[in-house]
Formats: C-alpha cells, sequence, structure tokens
C-alpha cells in the first residue's frame, strides 16, 4: 500500500506531501510532532513498546508547528485514511475531532481512575463515551520573585489580582530607579491564541464562555470588569509594558522575566526549568503559584495539553489500544515527566520522590491541574477564538471598551454559530 500523508499549511497555502512505500506491514502507526529532542524522546519509548508487546510502531513525524499538525490530521481523517491509527492532539482539537465522528471510543478497558477526573470530563468525554486521554498536562500559573517580596517586606504570592496589583506597584516603584525597564507583571496580551487563555484566567471561574441554548455568551458582566482590568494594567496603572498587547506571547514574556525585568509573570510550567537554567539571572530566585482571581476561590488555570487518540478508520485498533494504555501508563509518563519534562496526566505522579526531586514545583501544580478549565470543547472553537482574539486586543490597545468589544465579539461568535447549525 503506498501512503501519502498530506500537510496543509494555514500560513501559506502550499501542501506538502510525504510519500514512500508506507508504513511497516500491519504496523501501528502514530502520528507525533515536537522538536527533535522530543522525537528522539518518542523513538525510544516506542521501542520499548515494541520489544515488551511484540506490537510494531511506525513513527509518523508531525512538524513542530502546531497548526500544520491538526490540519495534517484533519486531511487524513476526513479522507477516511486508515492512518495515522493513533495521534496526539491538542486539547482545542477535541471538540472538532469528536464531533466529527473522527475518534474510536476507547471502552471499558481503559482504567479512567489515575486520571484528573475533571480533565476527563471536561475535555475528553462527552456523552458518557470516553474519546481520548491526555499525555500531557498544561496550566497558566504565576511565577514570582521571592527575593524581591522578601526585600520590600511583602507577604506573597498574592491570592487575589488587588494583591497582585499592590505587589506590583511597591516593588516597581521601588525598583525603577536602578532599572527603568522594570515591570511588576508581563503576561500574554498579543493576538493570538494565548491571549483566550489569559482572558479566562482573569475573568475566573464563573466568568469566560458560557454554552447555552446553541448560543454563545462572553458579553458578561464578570467578563467585562476582567477585560477592563486587564486595561488598566497596561494604560492605568501602568505595571505591564505596553507592548503587551503587540507583541508579547510566551517567549516574550518569560525572556523578559528571565532577565530580572519583572516581579510577576503569568506562563505556562515549561518556563520553570528555563528560569532556573544555569546562567538565568532569577535562577534559586522565584517561586511557583496558583493564578491569582477576584476572590480566592475563584481561581482558575486555563487547560492545555496533548491528548491521545485512536483513529475510527484504523485496521490496527486493538494493538493501537495497547499502546494508549502504555503511553499512559505510570512508567512511560515518568519517563516523559523525567525526560521531557511533561507534566503527568496522572496526579500520582506529582508525589513521586524521583520527580520531586528534580522538579519540587510538581508539588503544587497538581493542585493547580486540579481545577484547569478547558476552552470551549466545541468543533468550531477555531473561529470563536479568532473573533474573540480580535476584540479582546482591540481593547487592551485602548480602541474599544469592554462593553463595545464583547457585545461584538458576541454577535460575530452567534452569527457564525447559525452558519454551522442544522438546517
Amino acid at each position: 500500500m503506498i501512503y501519502i500523508f498530506v500537510i496543509l499549511s494555514s500560513a501559506t497555502g502550499a501542501v506538502l506531501c510525504t510519500s514512500g512505500c508506507g508504513p511497516q506491514k500491519n504496523a501501528v502507526v502514530f502520528a507525533v510532532g515536537g522538536a527533535p529532542a522530543e522525537l528522539a524522546f518518542w523513538e525510544q519509548l516506542v521501542g520499548d513498546f515494541e520489544r515488551q508487546s511484540g506490537i510494531r510502531i511506525e513513527l509518523l513525524r508531525q512538524p513542530t508547528d502546531t497548526d500544520q499538525r491538526r490540519q495534517g490530521l484533519i486531511i487524513a481523517l476526513n479522507a477516511r485514511q486508515p492512518n495515522p491509527d493513533v495521534f496526539l492532539m491538542d486539547v482545542a482539537w477535541l471538540g472538532l475531532f469528536i464531533a466529527s465522528n473522527w475518534l474510536e471510543p476507547l471502552g471499558k478497558e481503559i482504567d479512567t481512575a489515575p486520571f484528573f477526573s475533571r480533565v476527563l470530563g471536561l475535555a475528553d468525554m462527552q456523552a458518557g463515551r470516553l474519546y481520548a486521554l491526555p499525555v500531557y498536562i498544561d496550566g497558566g500559573v504565576l511565577y514570582y520573585r521571592r527575593d524581591l517580596l522578601q526585600r520590600y517586606g511583602l507577604p506573597g504570592p498574592p491570592s487575589t489580582w488587588h494583591d497582585l496589583l499592590s505587589m506590583a506597584q511597591t516593588v516597581q516603584t521601588a525598583m525603577r530607579p536602578t532599572n527603568p525597564r522594570f515591570y511588576g507583571f508581563v503576561w500574554q496580551g498579543a493576538q493570538y491564541e494565548g491571549l483566550i487563555c489569559n482572558f479566562i484566567e482573569f475573568s475566573g471561574l464563573h466568568g469566560g464562555w458560557v454554552y447555552q441554548d446553541g448560543r454563545i455568551l462572553i458579553d458578561r458582566s464578570g467578563n467585562r470588569e476582567a477585560l477592563q482590568f486587564m486595561q488598566d494594567l497596561i494604560w492605568k496603572h501602568k505595571i505591564s509594558p505596553p507592548n503587551t498587547y503587540t507583541e508579547m506571547k510566551e517567549e516574550e514574556v518569560r525572556t523578559y522575566f528571565q532577565a530580572g525585568n519583572a516581579l510577576f509573570e503569568r506562563n505556562w510550567p515549561y518556563a520553570w526549568a528555563l528560569h532556573q537554567g544555569v546562567g538565568s539571572p532569577v535562577r534559586g530566585k522565584i517561586g511557583v503559584a496558583p493564578l491569582p482571581a477576584r476572590n480566592p476561590d475563584e481561581r482558575v488555570s486555563t487547560l492545555g495539553g496533548w491528548h491521545i487518540g485512536l483513529s475510527r478508520f484504523s485496521d490496527r485498533k486493538a494493538q493501537g489500544l495497547k499502546f494508549i494504555q502504555f503511553v499512559t501508563a505510570y512508567q512511560t509518563q515518568k519517563r516523559l515527566a523525567l525526560g521531557l519534562g511533561w507534566n503527568p496526566a496522572r496526579p500520582d505522579l506529582y508525589a513521586d520522590p524521583e520527580i520531586l526531586a528534580r522538579a519540587p514545583h510538581f508539588e503544587k501544580l497538581r493542585k493547580i491541574f486540579q481545577t484547569a478549565q478547558p476552552r470551549p470543547i466545541l468543533p468550531y472553537y477555531t473561529q470563536l477564538s479568532a473573533i474573540a482574539q480580535k476584540h479582546i486586543n482591540r481593547v487592551l490597545a485602548a480602541k474599544d471598551t469592554p462593553d463595545l468589544a464583547l457585545g461584538q465579539a458576541q454577535q460575530e461568535i452567534n452569527a457564525m454559530l447559525r452558519r454551522y447549525r442544522p438546517r
């Protein structure tokens, strides 16, 4: 069989095809992307599984770019190709993949007890059926300078946005004479998906999106208050840089904080190892905590990460299911944590002594992930997000008020939903 795997680049519109003699005969085709070091690690895991199980795995290497990975899977699944059999999915794709009936329900063979139950219930299950399992859990966290809080006699870390603002103003004022580039708080405000993740966290447990009677409600009082606060951080309080809404994405935020130019940073757990790396100006000076909220009991961390699923069109479903069980098993998850720094999908690993010896912040991550909030698990989430990004970013740029922006976003989103609704 000649196997052709097509990737459509959303950035250029170009179609890239790779073909050859196809996967190994009777092999399970596993599609996974990432950096070279990640792919090399997956090769080791695949080799171990093959030796243990006698099942052959063909590793199908996808691009590092997330959009290209998604589009490549969409093309293969929409064409009902038997390969890839198993693949990793960003949590934001699950709504589309489930609604399109591309995923094989995983069935009763899977023991769901070891996983974060909230994550499974909100992201991986629909109508009581399990369609995927988390492999790598991610969520927004607050990094803070322990040394600076101590120097200026401040308790910390903050549990409310009001506390964060007060601490940031105090330290920023004290630091500016010796470091004019110092800001109290850096976060992701550029017009991209990370902005939506931040918006959900600023809005808190009772904010964000509501899907009700076939409509999306985003123009809500809690969201308007959160968006006004986000704008005020830049323009009124001036504790966040002016380029927050133009340039600040994950790496821009990380490097700014890591250079010693901020007191607080919102980012993902990946930044911890880089902040603590050899040569980092903030090494040994930082802490990690849950993000604040308007009230301490309303804290939210936006759920991110990668989930593994089985194609409904696979011709190796039984073998693919065994591979999924291997990938999500305790020892494999532990190897991913130690080898790649991936946050496990199993709460029990956050108490593993070997993991905690290397990554002591994992103890706090467990609590954060237990209340993580996914973005809407809807088939048209990508289009919904693009609309919201545009209007939220306009508020951060002081071009619109929260009332106007969220009202227009809600109108456009629901007009889009009407186009998707069956007639």
